[in-house]
């Protein structure tokens, strides 16, 4: 699939406005309380309406390429909710976006912008901002699922590659597939090209991924017991 060149103008942003941050020497926090050399804040594109159309672009291009035309654009609450807008604006399409959880009162839905509570058997793209371990986007497939969609891809801007996404991806049934415009080499690589990070720093970024969840504790960076 030929996202190269959203893939490169993505990355150059990303790390330009803050979206993707990198560093190995003062590592991260994440909510899970490990240390990781990596942070990413996909809304920092929020900001700039340039960027949002080049993701709906780069999301067009993954359409045409895998010859899908879906009947309804759905988000993810709340990352996935701005691009999915974006997308089905632009591709004239019904929007949806799915909750983390249903809501404790009035009507009680999961999923918001269905019009008679349910897909009916509708092809349904699932647009998320980020794909970690992958749990949310595959909760948020299985409740399209569950309302009667059909959803064969869901789409991100960026994912760290993890395998436990993998993994996850891969339990599903009927299938999804996960696809997004930047991944974490990308990122490397031109972090790397733009002097963003030294040769040095890259190859310590790269072994980040072999074992994530330990590398913090491999570093000198414990995990933090978070309350």
């Amino acid at each position: 699939m030929e996202t190269s060149k959203f893939a490169e103008l993505l990355a150059k942003k990303a790390l330009e406005n803050g979206a993707i941050r990198l560093n190995a020497e003062n590592p991260f926090t994440w909510a899970s309380g490990y240390r990781m050399p990596i942070y990413n804040d996909n809304r920092q594109f929020l900001y700039d309406w340039q960027s949002r159309a080049m993701i709906a672009d780069a999301f067009t291009q993954m359409l045409t390429a895998d010859a899908f035309d879906p009947d309804n654009i759905a988000g993810t609450s709340t990352a996935g909710i701005p691009h999915a807008t974006t997308l089905a604006d632009k591709l004239h399409k019904s929007m949806s976006y799915v909750r983390s959880s249903s809501k404790d009162h009035g009507l009680h839905q999961k999923i918001e912008g269905l019009h008679d509570g349910g897909y009916h058997q509708a092809s349904v793209l699932l647009v998320e901002d980020l794909i970690s371990t992958g749990g949310s986007s595959i909760a948020a497939v299985k409740a399209i699922v569950e309302a009667g969609g059909r959803c064969p891809y869901c789409y991100a801007i960026f994912t760290y590659g993890l395998d436990a996404s993998k993994e996850n991806f891969a339990s599903l049934d009927p299938p999804c597939k996960e696809e997004t415009i930047l991944d974490y080499d990308t990122v490397l690589f031109w972090a790397e090209k733009t002097g963003y990070l030294t040769s040095g720093q890259v190859k310590v970024l790269s072994s980040w991924r072999e074992d994530p969840f330990g590398w913090g504790i491999a570093h000198g960076f414990p995990k933090e017991e978070r309350k």
